[in-house]
């Protein structure tokens, strides 16, 4: 760590971070903006709601970190790993995410406004909502990206390559327009991108209880959804004890056979209800 934040509290706890082998950093909803963590292995660290404005974040190791409603506008976060992390509803006004690796990442709903992703790579990256208006994408790479963004004319997309799926809507003269398919490759095109715009698939969301002797069914451990958006990107979740969906790897872990508690698939319906329940009565 080179700077640390002026916040006492988001000091002391990288302080105890970084003394210890092995340790996730959970910073979340603490003040860490201005430090500098240049280089930092902060794989699969908890930053929900932190505040990281104008924190330098270069070449950073943030794989699989929950960044969800984080504060990242004007951080430097170029040649960072963000593989598979998630940035649902973030900010990252005016970041710098140059040479960036967002491979996979979940950014549902992120501002990105202003933001440069020069020569960052998004393949496979789920931008569902995200706002790109004056974005700079130049040379970034897209491979079956789920590219259901805002864009507007300033948004810069020369040298952009790769394929993505829309539809994709596009701000123009103050309104709004809607573009998939060859109309929203032209537009890319006649601003120097090389991109596909791929066929969307259905988006589909299917439901799971964790059952066992002690749970069945009707009163399960707990449920499970993995939704698969366009072009067969999946994401999991569990609705936890925070009373909310919280990504989650115990499908994948499953199907690599590192966990043993079995599940069902359910209907919308038997999720619904579940959830009624444990709203009503939270658990301790």
């Amino acid at each position: 760590m080179r700077v640390l934040p002026p916040d006492s509290a988001a000091a002391d706890e990288l302080r105890a971070w970084s003394g210890q082998e092995d340790t996730t950093l959970d910073l979340c909803g603490l003040i860490a903006s201005g430090a500098d963590l240049t280089g930092a292995d902060l794989a699969i660290g908890l930053f929900i709601e932190t505040r990281l404005e104008d924190a330098v974040l270069t070449s950073t190791d943030l794989y699989r970190a929950d960044l969800r409603n984080a504060a990242l506008d004007r951080a430097d976060l170029s040649r960072a790993c963000l593989v598979k992390a998630v940035l649902d509803r973030a900010s990252l006004r005016g970041a710098v995410l140059s040479e960036a690796n967002l491979g996979s990442a979940d950014l549902f709903e992120t501002d990105a406004r202003g933001a440069s992703f020069r020569s960052a790579r998004l393949d496979g990256a789920v931008l569902l909502g995200a706002r790109l208006e004056g974005a700079d994408l130049t040379g970034a790479s897209v491979q079956r990206t789920s590219f259901k963004v805002l864009l507007d004319e300033h948004t810069v997309v020369e040298g952009l390559t790769g394929s993505v799926y829309g539809p994709a809507h596009v701000m123009a003269n103050g309104a709004r327009q809607e573009m998939a398919g060859r109309e929203l490759e032209r537009w890319l095109h006649q601003r120097g991108a090389t991109v596909q715009v791929l066929n969307a698939s259905p988006d589909t969301t299917t439901y799971y209880a964790r059952v066992s002797d002690d749970y069945p069914r009707s009163s399960p451990a707990g449920i499970v959804r993995r939704s698969t958006a366009d072009g067969g990107i999946t994401s999991d979740h569990a609705y936890t004890r925070n009373l909310r969906w919280e990504p989650t790897e115990y499908l994948r872990l499953y199907e690599l056979g590192h966990n043993d508690t079995d599940h069902v698939e359910i209907s919308a319906a038997e999720a619904d209800a579940f959830i009624a329940r444990l709203t009503k009565d939270p658990p301790p």
